[in-house]
């Protein structure tokens, strides 16, 4: 359809009472075509796609095997708005669109934006775009797969620990000659809504990159820092020397055992570490002719049960209630309790080692492969691809750009995008409020907040059940204080293990069997001896050394 000029369709907004809302409904729909029309035929709009019409005949699906998903041209859930939609679970895609004309991205700003909706949500699967070099460097459409050859990858990925919108720069080294991954360091977190979102990259003559969701900026970084990049575009101007040998007489050996140290006469190596508490009285009331477990006298052999094809029959074992009122039963032994003499095998005390060197490493040598760079050298850009291995269906995808200008972007965005979020916005708002069932301002805020922890990406594969918790405590308030507790010794967990690390030490398992009462001491001891030999084995060992966030 053609439009002409935009302001043809004013006058129907100011027209007279009768006839407004029909009329201003349908030129506001005429203005936003008008718009993105005249966008699209801007000299700034690189490539457009909007799915408008459907992909057939216009991107080509890979014939790879392996890609067996389904593509289909479907509706938003809500809309009139068409997009391209991945139709199943637990498969491979792939499809390519070749542009009309390659895009260099080294010739000032270039934006690359694109609308993806979630509309099943996103456990393990991701749902980039691919931004292909020209096929020259080998590759075809109809064979498109994850080993063609791109230049940009930009999008949401999230699988396990995994939970980031990508951006991964392929950029050639000019002195190796080498293609290498450069990816985005902190990169944002994946909205965990099933709303339409907007994502951008704004690449900039500066360097700079801008990550937008819904057009708010997430991340800012340089491309050619470091801190930002990695591995960083500008290798390191030295490496170590991969022919450098350490000296076989190089001493690593910071402390040494003293050489003059002698053991003690009085250092018994051979005392146990535990011995009998001859102290310990076996508790009055103990039955030491009552086993523990007596065969239930209530079983009776199966009707079925053959006994040269099953075996005899024995009934199954029950606690002897005998032993519920005494403080055990079955033969009673002294606990074991530490042996004071213990001192377990001797070792000399260490002293500074007078020949240490420090911790060698080879030399450096200049890299063979060091470059310097202003700005990176972009391949340009010949295709749009869609390659993801995803466990969702429901993923749609629509409106994809690469313009020249971050004001025609945000046109987009406003006219394209910006209607469809708000009505699902308002949809969302009022089956949380249904929901609800009268969720208090506290709780509500109590939850919004937890919502932005849950963006946070140390909480790993805990992400799933905060967010879990968070969806109970939303449906039924009365759980809300109990959720808020799990999520917050959740978190806390994560912390720690972040900070200190280690294991967990496993509780010994009791061997005898008595009931904890007053007269039950001897069994606590015994567990308490049980429990102190770990600890000492232990030192013993060591003595040589001495939704997602959701959107408001």
């Amino acid at each position: 359809m053609n439009y002409p000029n935009c302001e043809y369709y004013i006058p129907y907004l100011i027209m007279e009472e009768r006839n407004r809302r029909m009329w201003t409904q349908y030129a506001l729909l005429l203005l936003a075509g008008c718009f993105v029309s005249q966008l699209y035929a801007s000299s700034d709009v690189k490539f457009y796609e909007s799915f408008d019409e459907t992909f057939d005949g216009r991107w080509i699906v890979s014939q790879k095997e392996e890609f067996n998903g389904v593509w289909k041209h479907a509706k938003s859930e809500g809309h009139d708005d068409h997009g391209l939609l991945v139709s199943e679970k637990a498969k491979k895609y792939a499809i390519v669109k070749e542009l009309d004309n390659v895009v260099s991205l080294n010739d000032g700003t270039m934006v690359l934006q694109y609308e993806v909706r979630l509309q099943e949500g996103l456990e393990c699967g991701g749902a980039y775009l691919k931004y292909l070099r020209p096929q020259e460097a080998g590759w075809i459409p109809k064979e498109f797969s994850n080993e063609s050859p791109y230049t940009i990858m930009f999008g949401p990925d999230r699988c396990g620990a995994t939970d980031k919108i990508h951006f991964i720069l392929k950029h050639k080294n000019p002195k190796s000659g080498e293609y290498i991954e450069h990816h985005l360091k902190f990169p944002p977190s994946v909205p965990s809504d099933k709303l339409t979102h907007v994502y951008t990259a704004v690449l900039k003559p500066n360097n700079e990159l801008l990550i937008l969701v819904d057009g708010e900026q997430k991340k800012k970084a340089d491309l050619l820092s470091d801190y930002d990049m990695e591995p960083p575009l500008i290798p390191a101007e030295t490496i170590p020397d991969p022919d450098d040998k350490k000296p076989e007489d190089w001493d690593e050996r910071e402390k040494i055992p003293d050489p003059d140290a002698t053991k003690p006469d009085d250092w018994d190596e051979d005392a146990p570490m535990e011995i009998e508490d001859e102290d310990a009285e076996k508790p009055e009331g103990w039955l030491d002719d009552e086993p523990e477990e007596i065969d239930d006298p209530e079983a009776t052999k199966p009707e079925d049960w053959v006994d040269d094809e099953d075996g005899e029959w024995e009934a199954p074992k029950i606690d002897n209630p005998k032993c519920e009122e005494v403080p055990g039963c079955g033969e009673w032994t002294r606990p074991m309790k530490r042996n004071p003499a213990y001192n377990g095998k001797w070792y000399a005390p260490l002293i500074e080692n007078p020949n240490y060197k420090g911790v060698w490493k080879p030399r450096d040598i200049p890299n063979p492969n060091y470059f310097k760079l202003d700005r990176p050298n972009f391949e340009p850009i010949a295709a749009i691809g869609i390659e993801i291995w995803t466990m969702q269906d429901g993923i749609l995808f629509d409106n994809i750009l690469i313009a020249s200008d971050e004001k025609v972007a945000e046109s987009y965005r406003m006219t394209a995008w910006k209607p469809k979020f708000d009505i699902e916005k308002e949809k969302q708002k009022a089956e949380e409020a249904a929901s609800a069932g009268g969720l208090k301002g506290f709780q509500k805020m109590v939850l919004d907040l937890l919502y932005k922890v849950a963006d946070i990406p140390f909480l790993g594969e805990h992400r799933s059940k905060v967010l879990d918790l968070l969806e109970k405590a939303e449906k039924q308030p009365n759980l809300t204080v109990g959720a808020v507790i799990s999520i917050i010794i959740i978190i806390f967990t994560v912390f720690l293990k972040l900070i200190f690390g280690g294991t967990q030490q496993q509780p010994v398992k009791a061997t005898g069997k008595a009931k904890k009462t007053d007269g039950a001491e001897t069994s606590s001891s015994n567990k308490e001896g049980s429990t102190q030999k770990k600890e000492d084995q232990n030192e013993d060992a060591a003595a040589p050394r001495r939704r997602t966030r959701r959107e408001n």
